[in-house]
C-alpha cells in the first residue's frame, strides 16, 4: 500500500501498474540479499538462516539474552528500555500529539495523506522537491546537520581540500580537530586513551626517522571509478615520493603509467582476472594483491569522500 501510495503522489517517475511495482520492488529486495550473502562467501539460504555469522556492536547482554541468543556483543550497550524510548520517540515523530510542537500537518495518518492526494492535490512536489507529510531526515544515511554522527563532515573535507591546496598548515590543523572528534564519536578506538602513567619515554635516537617510517605505509586498494583518475594518480605520485606503496585496487591502471615509476602503484591488485590483467600489467608491479574477498566497501563506485 505505502508504494502504491507513493506512485499516486507523484513520487515515481514511471507509471507502474501494481503488479509491476509489486514485481519490480520484489526483484530489487531479492537482489540486495543475494548480494550481501555473496559479500558474505554465502553460497545457498539454508546456510545463511541461523549461522550466527554476525557480532552486536552496542547492545546490553539483556536485550542478546531474550532476543538473539548466543550472538557476541563484546561491549554491551542499549538495554530494553532505551529501545522503548527510541520507540516512542520515532512514534511521537510520525504521530504527533501537536503540529505546533513538530510542525507536521494535523491528523498525520495514512488515511490524511490519501484523501489529499482524492481531493486534487498532490503531497509531494516534485518540482520543489518537499513532502507536506515527510518526516524530518535523521541523516543516518547522508549527513545533515544535527542529524547522526558520521567519520567525514562537510567542513572536514573543505579543510582537507584548502589544505592540500594551499599547503596550509592552519586548515589542516582545523580538519585534524574534527578528525579526532569524529572519531571518538563513532568508532571504538576512538574510545582508547594512551597511557601517561608509569611510562619510561624512548630516547629519541632509538626511534626510527619519520621517512623511514612512511616507507612501510600503504594506501588503500581504491579502484578507478570509485575515485577520478587524477585523486588515483595523485596517491601514487605522492606514495612514490615517500618511498611507500600505493594500490591500484581492481580497477587496474593505464599503460602509460605502468611504464612510468613516478606514476605507477607499487602494489598491482588482481581481482577475478578482469580489468586488463596482462603479463605486462604483472611484470610492472612491486608487489602483487590477489584479491579474494570483498572487502569494506564504502560505496559501489564514486561514494568516497
Amino acid at each position: 500500500d505505502a508504494l502504491f501510495r507513493t506512485r499516486d503522489e507523484g513520487r515515481l517517475p514511471l507509471n507502474y501498474t501494481d503488479e509491476e511495482l509489486t514485481e519490480r520492488v520484489k526483484a530489487a529486495f531479492d537482489y540486495g540479499v543475494r548480494k550481501t550473502m555473496a559479500k558474505m562467501g554465502i553460497s545457498t539460504l539454508q546456510s545463511y538462516r541461523g549461522a550466527q555469522i554476525f557480532e552486536a556492536l552496542g547492545v546490553h547482554t539483556d536485550v542478546m539474552d531474550r532476543a538473539f541468543t548466543g550472538t557476541p556483543s563484546r561491549i554491551g550497550g542499549i538495554n530494553f528500555d532505551q529501545v522503548l524510548t527510541d520507540l516512542l520517540k520515532y512514534h511521537d515523530m510520525a504521530f504527533p500529539k501537536l503540529q505546533s510542537d513538530t510542525g507536521f500537518r494535523e491528523n498525520y495518518s495514512i488515511s490524511s495523506r490519501a484523501g489529499y492526494v482524492k481531493e486534487g492535490e498532490k503531497a509531494f512536489d516534485q518540482d520543489a522537491a518537499t513532502d507536506v507529510f515527510s518526516l524530518p531526515n535523521l541523516g543516518d544515511f547522508h549527513y545533515r546537520d544535527g542529524g547522526e554522527l558520521h567519520y567525514n563532515e562537510p567542513e572536514q573535507m573543505a579543510l582537507l581540500q584548502e589544505a592540500s591546496r594551499k599547503n596550509s598548515r592552519e586548515a589542516y590543523a582545523k580538519y585534524k580537530e574534527i578528525s579526532h572528534r569524529l572519531v571518538k564519536g563513532v568508532t571504538l578506538r576512538g574510545q582508547l586513551m594512551l597511557r601517561s602513567d608509569e611510562i619510561t619515554p624512548i630516547p629519541i635516537d632509538e626511534v626510527e626517522p619519520v621517512a623511514e617510517i612512511v616507507k612501510r605505509f600503504t594506501t588503500g586498494a581504491m579502484s578507478l571509478g570509485s575515485i577520478s583518475n587524477e585523486t588515483h594518480e595523485s596517491l601514487a605520485i605522492a606514495m612514490n615520493k615517500l618511498g611507500a606503496k600505493s594500490n591500484t585496487g581492481e580497477g587496474g591502471e593505464s599503460v602509460e603509467r605502468l611504464v612510468d615509476p613516478s606514476r605507477s602503484s607499487a602494489i598491482k591488485q588482481i581481482a577475478s582476472g578482469r580489468f586488463g590483467v596482462t603479463s605486462h600489467y604483472l611484470t610492472n608491479s612491486i608487489q602483487l594483491q590477489i584479491k579474494m574477498a570483498q572487502g569494506a566497501k564504502p560505496g559501489e563506485g564514486g561514494e568516497l569522500p
